[in-house]
């Protein structure tokens, strides 16, 4: 991830902290500050906050209630009251479709009191790959000093770890989308796309801790593959001088990956003529990579080739960029499953980290300890970014499945932030400065401990990812694990699942769930492929189902309401065109996840086209009553 610099000057600081109804709240005061590496002065807000969890909590529940009495929509339950107590007995909680008409009477022109007591500058963009079409999430100015307050937190935190990271540069891919406009003339564009827009990033001061191999004007070229092809350019000329490699998700950085894979030829001439290629046609591309490209390399070039030319691409990474340290983004959830996928390419060598945990509606915290297995990633969330509250799942450490998603939740079920217990399962719930009340952000979170007063949670999945024929009830992490069980049986083929989706398939009676598998042979060390085995795609079904849960196995092997598994195999390429199909419907590369559960008919369509080859479980899972 990115890190910016929000920097709270030293009055500021004392403010704050002996103020208390505006304790640790990032005003809009404070806006336009740069980017600059603060160290020390960073970690002690950070710890401040955190031992003062419940009274930044508090007083930003005050805030937001005194801000926002008066719109439209806390009015009609609140009646214009301040009170705490009030809010937590009458505002009810809810989900998207609930505030989703407010929103877009804003969106097409209404005044933002509807919902917010600061006027909304912008609408930003879900990634629109969880439940299939893209959500609009209300801004308000102050929004981006809150974001940009949380990377501030970032490169302090890892240089407690890893030393020496202001000795070269940062090679991370990052990239914008085209803005629109609402029919009210509100931006709407994704929340990374406004920030790396935004004056907090393009005017960051240089500085060490902040020095990135891509050209501004890179990252904002709206031609994802103009700007992927100048970002990796520019860090291959940066070889070796760059110390860590990312992009925001897994999937974004694999994408490149498989970019580089299909360019170097390309991108080595350019190192050896010293000119750009001419497919990249953005004049501000053009202009700054002249400054990089400045005269011809053919000895780097020469390097890069030899390092490319090889058949196999495992421990590429390390090879490329010798001085890396360290891979960055988010390998958390779905993300997870990209994990042996970045292990192959890095050799092993390079630790794979995930700094921070955000979304579309809000920001929410910090990974502490960087450094610790991908497994383990914990945030602590801040409690200076909005107001938190928690749907409790499950007692003594079991997920309760039981829960729809759009049953009515009651009010006095909600636990906040201090007293949520270890161990114990939640969905997340938010409170905004923008007008999101009580809202529903649909993670399931496990308590893992405590940083001070501030709890430590670990990303379970998105509730609504769920795949269901009858009884059963299938969700993200349940299909993940299932997954990671089943794709051990390639291993000894040289084959590695690069990546998947599924669907309930009712077409047919009985319904069952399809697999859509995306399988990458290595070459062996004779330099020819292992050829798979059909059997094993067959026991891969089975495997899958015998990992799932109870109910599923009954509804299969006793009540035979659900059929066998299907795994369909895809061509190399496919879950490629499937990002290219989503981007193209208004999603971002940044934000992009491959959806776990198809709901898309294009989607499907896409993938169907793509089948090579179908495998069914051969036998029952195994269950007993």
């Amino acid at each position: 991830m990115v890190y910016s610099k929000e920097a709270l000057q030293p009055s500021l600081i004392t403010f704050f902290f002996h103020t208390p109804l505006f304790l640790l709240i990032l005003s809009s005061d404070m806006e336009g500050k740069r980017l600059e590496y603060r160290g020390e002065e960073a970690l002690k807000e950070l710890e401040k906050f955190t031992a003062k969890a419940d009274e930044v909590q508090e007083n930003i529940l005050k805030e937001i209630i005194a801000r926002n009495c008066e719109t439209e929509y806390l009015k009609k339950y609140m009646e214009g009251s301040k009170d705490v107590l009030e809010f937590k007995h009458r505002v009810p909680v809810i989900t998207y479709k609930h505030i989703y008409p407010y929103i877009q009477r804003i969106a097409n022109g209404e005044d933002s009191s509807l919902i917010s007591g600061h006027p909304i500058t912008e609408m930003l963009c879900s990634s629109g790959t969880s439940d299939g079409e893209p959500k609009m999430m209300p801004s308000i100015a102050e929004d981006l000093n809150r974001r940009t307050f949380l990377y501030n937190l970032i490169m302090p935190i890892m240089n407690q770890y890893i030393p020496g990271l202001d000795e070269g540069k940062a090679m991370y891919l990052y990239f914008v989308k085209a803005g629109m406009s609402t029919p009210g003339g509100l931006p709407s564009r994704t929340v990374l796309t406004s920030y790396y827009k935004s004056k907090n990033f393009r005017c960051r001061a240089l500085d060490a801790f902040n020095d990135f191999t891509s050209p501004n004007q890179a990252i904002l070229c709206t031609d994802s593959k103009q700007s992927m092809y100048c970002q990796l350019l520019a860090g291959l000329v940066h070889r070796h001088q760059v110390l860590r490699i990312g992009a925001v998700f897994a999937s974004a950085l694999l994408r490149a990956i498989s970019f580089l894979q299909r360019h170097w030829v390309d991108l080595c001439n350019d190192i050896r003529t010293g000119h750009l290629n001419s497919s990249v046609t953005d004049p501000e591309c053009r202009s700054s990579m002249s400054t990089i490209l400045s005269s011809p390399n053919p000895r780097l070039a020469d390097e890069i080739e030899e390092i490319c030319i090889c058949p196999s691409w495992k421990g590429i990474l390390p090879r490329l960029w010798p001085r890396a340290k360290y891979i960055e983004a988010v390998i958390t959830g779905s993300m997870a499953q990209y994990i042996p996928s970045l292990e192959s390419y890095s050799g092993g060598k390079l630790p794979l980290i995930c700094t921070m945990y955000a979304s579309s509606e809000c920001y929410f915290g910090v990974n502490m300890k960087p450094l610790c297995d991908p497994a383990d990633v914990a945030f602590t969330l801040l409690p200076n970014m909005c107001y938190f509250e928690f749907i409790p799942l499950g007692e003594n450490g079991t997920l309760l499945k039981d829960m729809d998603e759009e049953e009515e939740v009651p009010k006095e079920k909600l636990v906040d932030l201090v007293h949520v217990r270890l161990g114990c399962y939640y969905e997340l719930v938010v409170t905004t400065f923008a007008g999101l009340y009580r809202y529903r952000i649909g993670d399931v979170l496990q308590v893992t401990g405590f940083h001070n007063r501030a709890p430590q949670f670990r990303f379970i999945c998105r509730r609504n990812v769920v795949l269901s024929i009858e009884e059963d009830k299938t969700n993200e992490d349940d299909l993940h694990r299932s997954i990671t069980m089943a794709k051990k049986l390639l291993e000894p083929y040289n084959a590695l699942l690069v990546e998947y989706t599924s669907y309930a398939d009712t077409s047919s009676l009985p319904g069952h769930y399809v697999l859509y598998w995306e399988i990458t042979e290595y070459i062996s060390a004779d330099n020819s492929p292992t050829p798979l085995d059909p059997k094993v795609l067959e026991e891969c079904c089975i495997t899958v189902e015998e990992q799932l849960d109870y109910t599923y196995r009954r509804c299969r092997t006793q009540d035979k309401s659900v059929g066998p598994l299907e795994i369909k195999l895809v061509q190399p390429g496919t879950f490629e065109g499937l990002m290219d199909l989503f981007i193209s419907q208004g999603g971002s590369i940044n934000q992009y996840k491959t959806p776990r559960c198809i709901k898309s008919d294009n989607a499907l369509k896409l993938l169907n086209s793509n089948v090579k080859a179908s495998f069914f479980s051969p036998r029952h899972p195994i269950w007993t009553p």
